[in-house]
């Protein structure tokens, strides 16, 4: 069995497409129930964002896997399956590690960087535990993204570089507004992406700042937080009316603001005409895109944004334009998947040569039981003299595989990722007492895991 990483994001499948593609939590924790249910997923989980839909599976076979997380794909997304394959990313076993551990830096993230992507990750892990949807192999493997994607935030100068999409969004609405901090903003939602909205607000220093949402009780208590006044939802298009600049990002299907109403809008608070800068967050789209033909309105979606972070992105990986910090984190990473494959290599072979160990102590033991019967009155010393003999030969035969996978867990040579089985057949070892002897869920990996995260901790 080994880990596959299936999907679509912001650098596989247009805006359009991803927008179709979004997933609230219902439809996440049904996707993965689904995928279990089959008979090539063993573990899943989803992670859904404005930027990405992925699964992530402990697959049993490659092609039965990627079969059923299509099928499955399609029918909740309604996509079809020339859609998906035009668009969807695969990364295999180590590959996929390795994925998890660059999109948990935030290295695949539209905003080079962003720290976002840990909370999304972390919610996704928790709600995949919560229908028990993970065991002894994703489980870990999930967790240890998270702390590598903390080492980085933590170790390296990723968060100068990282640009968040709101960030991002100001940047535009600064070449409409001369200054953000004069401006009337209304922020509408309450949710993740709406919260980091508001801070980053804040901490730009604008001061008339409202929020919107359809629960009146969040959106006070994110305004409180700060220092922010909010409305209720029958204020919206009061609000947006008199705004110099509007973030949205609800999780509304339909549009929270389009063309007539917001004209209409503006006309009554006296405003038509006068700029009026929105960034729409949401996916699917909060706003209209026929919004931008009204005088005065400039309109920048996640498609604008994208296109936007690619102007002035972080440079292609390992290029000279690559900001060292950027550089840094890649390096971590390569260390960290490294660590994790030898870790895992070496638990899953553990057990072979545990089971391997304790049947060639059963032929020690039934020889020398037979030599007793053939020779029952040979002294004690001398029968502990042939046994001992009979130790050696068998450690000797045990020397090189036992010597391999200490080579494999220094990383000093790669061992075949068939070793374990080659070794099961060869020797007519017992499946059964293999799996006996296998790791709990809290293995070797995660156990290392968390020694390293503690030695950083401590280290901080």
């Amino acid at each position: 069995m080994s880990v596959l990483v299936v999907g679509l994001s912001h650098r596989t499948a247009p805006i359009d497409l991803l927008e179709q593609a979004v997933l609230d939590t219902d439809g996440s924790r049904q996707l993965a129930t689904g995928l279990r249910a089959g008979d090539h997923v063993h573990e899943a989980l989803v992670l859904s964002t404005c930027n990405r839909l992925e699964v992530v599976v402990e697959a049993g076979t490659f092609h039965g896997a990627l079969e059923e997380i299509g099928a499955a794909l399609g029918a909740l997304t309604g996509l079809t399956r020339d859609q998906l394959t035009d668009h969807l990313f695969v990364h295999y076993d180590d590959r996929a590690v390795a994925h998890l551990f660059e999109l948990a830096c935030g290295l695949d993230s539209l905003a080079v960087g962003e720290s976002q992507v840990l909370g999304q990750l972390r919610e996704a892990l928790a709600l995949a535990q919560r229908h028990g949807h993970l065991g002894p192999s994703l489980n870990p493997l999930v967790q240890q993204a998270l702390r590598v994607g903390k080492r980085a935030h933590a170790e390296t100068g990723i968060d100068e570089v990282s640009r968040s999409l709101v960030g991002l969004g100001l940047d535009q609405a600064a070449s409409v507004l001369p200054d953000l901090t004069e401006a009337r903003t209304v922020v509408v939602g309450a949710g993740a992406m709406s919260g980091l909205a508001v801070a980053t607000l804040a901490r730009h220093g604008v001061h008339d700042l409202t929020v919107v949402n359809r629960t009146r009780d969040r959106a006070d208590r994110l305004a409180s937080t700060h220092g922010a006044r909010s409305l209720p939802w029958s204020d919206l298009a009061a609000a947006v009316g008199c705004a110099d600049l509007v973030l949205t990002c609800t999780g509304a299907v339909g549009h929270v603001l389009d063309g007539p109403g917001l004209a209409r809008a503006r006309s009554e608070a006296g405003r038509a005409g006068s700029p009026l800068a929105l960034v729409d967050l949401a996916l699917p789209r909060d706003v209209d895109p026929a919004v931008s033909r009204l005088r005065g309105v400039h309109l920048w979606g996640l498609a604008e944004l994208h296109q936007a972070a690619g102007l002035a992105g972080a440079g292609d990986a390992g290029s000279a334009t690559e900001p060292a910090a950027v550089t840094a984190v890649r390096g971590l990473v390569a260390t960290e998947v490294a660590t994790y494959l030898t870790e895992r290599h070496a638990a899953r072979l553990g057990p072979t040569l545990a089971a391997l160990r304790t049947s060639a102590g059963r032929v020690v033991d039934a020889e020398m039981t037979r030599l007793d019967q053939r020779l029952p009155h040979l002294p004690d010393d001398e029968r502990a003299e042939v046994r001992q003999t009979v130790q050696r030969v068998v450690d000797k035969l045990l020397h090189t595989p036992t010597t391999r996978v200490k080579q494999l867990h220094s990383g000093v040579e790669e061992v075949p990722a068939d070793y374990a089985h080659a070794l099961r057949e060869l020797f007519d070892l017992d499946s059964r007492e293999v799996a006996a002897l296998s790791s709990p869920p809290l293995g070797v990996v995660e156990k290392a895991a968390e020694q390293r995260g503690e030695g950083d901790r401590a280290d901080g």
